[in-house]
């Protein structure tokens, strides 16, 4: 599982502005894509990589939502982790101002909501003003039709974003923007093929790490263009022969995301139903 336990702290990873009418997605991703880590003691934590999510509650009120593989989670022994939430300065500069949020309630129980099939997980979470505006709204997410839909295939371009070795692109702790081509066919139906291969060199602390498409991919020729951009899916681990990753990403399509945002939803009822 591409989770790793650091030696040291990194330099301080960095806020997101807010999207405008029109906004390119690579810069939003960036925006709402944090490190999320766990201090085990000794110097050492646990890493992976998050995004936010604009998914609405069922009545209809605004939500932020943290969404990234279920043993990112998993993985931390303790109630709370820390979200890398990041400040613009006045100067031109930016401040690392991580918060812990609980992930367990006191019991132990689990607070995140996993899929019951595949590595995905989500969250509730309290986002600074600045991070709940840039979440990226929930129809950016692809579904079970967008890779048909766009003749996604073999050879296209995607890109991702994380934290690979607990790393990130600058001491400002902005995610680290990586690419690769989808190395795998088929594609779909999405039941039947939940997960794709990704031709890109990933590390640990990548997982849970947003995978996209944008006009700025290359695709192959005499397919059509999507018109819009959209998340294609979330990272969830490396592929790894006799022991050793192998420079593939295993991705699980967005759909699944859409699926357990649905399952939170549907517990949230559930919880919040008065009881005979």
């Amino acid at each position: 599982m591409s989770i790793m336990v650091l030696d040291a702290y990194p330099p301080e990873p960095p806020v997101a502005q807010s999207p405008a009418a029109e906004w390119d997605m690579t810069l939003g991703l960036i925006s709402a894509t944090i490190q999320i880590d766990q201090s085990i003691g000794g110097g050492r934590r646990k890493v992976g990589t998050g995004f936010l999510i604009e998914a609405p509650r069922p009545d209809g009120s605004p939500r932020v939502v943290l969404v990234t593989a279920d043993h990112v989670f998993s993985v931390m022994p303790n109630a709370q982790a820390r979200a890398g939430w990041r400040v613009a300065e006045a100067d031109g500069n930016w401040r690392y101002a991580p918060q812990e949020f609980p992930i367990r309630a006191e019991d132990g129980t689990p607070l995140w909501t996993k899929h019951p099939d595949q590595d995905v997980a989500v969250i509730e979470i309290e986002a600074p003003e600045a991070f709940a505006r840039a979440a990226i709204p929930v129809g950016w997410l692809g579904d079970s039709q967008t890779f048909d839909q766009w003749r996604m295939g073999p050879g296209d371009e995607l890109f991702a974003l994380g934290y690979p070795h607990g790393l990130s692109a600058n001491r400002a702790g902005f995610p680290i923007l990586r690419s690769g081509r989808i190395a795998s066919w088929p594609l779909t139906p999405v039941q039947h093929f939940a997960t794709f291969l990704l031709d890109f060199n990933v590390s640990q602390g990548n997982s849970g790490g947003p995978v996209f498409w944008v006009p700025a991919a290359t695709r192959r020729p005499d397919v059509p263009v999507p018109d819009h951009p959209f998340i294609a899916g979330i990272l969830i681990k490396e592929v790894q022969g006799d022991g050793e990753g192998i420079e593939l990403g295993v991705v699980a399509h967005a759909q699944y995301v859409r699926e357990t945002l649905a399952l939170m939803d549907a517990q949230r009822i559930t919880y919040e139903e008065p009881q005979s």
